[in-house]
């Protein structure tokens, strides 16, 4: 069995739904030097299909950082937990920004997890994000 490519109609539909920012970093895509995905939220060799509620807009390094993972250990606890849904979760639930905005803080164990396995405080993010800030474009969307 071949794998389908995700139309391009809904690939447009889930970047609309995603405000064009990474569901996980929150990360602006205007300000991308590689195109976003579409990434599958469960990964496909686990049964994911090319629908609208399997789909998330992720940036290419929280898409490679991510790439089969549905779990991760909670740095705090070391417990085994799944990792941030944006289909059934909300953000601002599991995630919060430092004082400066410059930081995502997991809020719970799910947040912790995610921050650590797809690496959302990587250094080349936050030096943008502060770059973005000085401009006036760092403005960290939540949901």
């Amino acid at each position: 069995m071949g794998r389908r490519a995700i139309p391009r109609a809904l690939r447009r539909q889930v970047r609309d739904r995603a405000g064009d920012r990474c569901e996980y970093c929150r990360h602006p895509a205007s300000f991308a030097c590689a195109p976003f995905v579409c990434e599958h939220i469960r990964p496909r060799v686990r049964g994911s299909g090319n629908n609208f509620s399997e789909l998330a807009w992720a940036c290419p390094a929280c898409n490679s950082h991510k790439y089969d993972k549905t779990h991760a250990f909670d740095p705090q606890t070391g417990r085994l937990v799944p990792l941030f849904n944006p289909r059934r979760q909300r953000w601002s639930r599991h995630f919060a920004w430092s004082e400066d905005f410059f930081l995502v803080l997991g809020r719970t164990a799910t947040g912790r997890a995610t921050v650590e396995a797809l690496n959302l405080n990587r250094l080349e993010l936050v030096n943008l994000r502060r770059a973005l800030a000085t401009l006036d474009e760092h403005t960290p969307g939540t949901e």
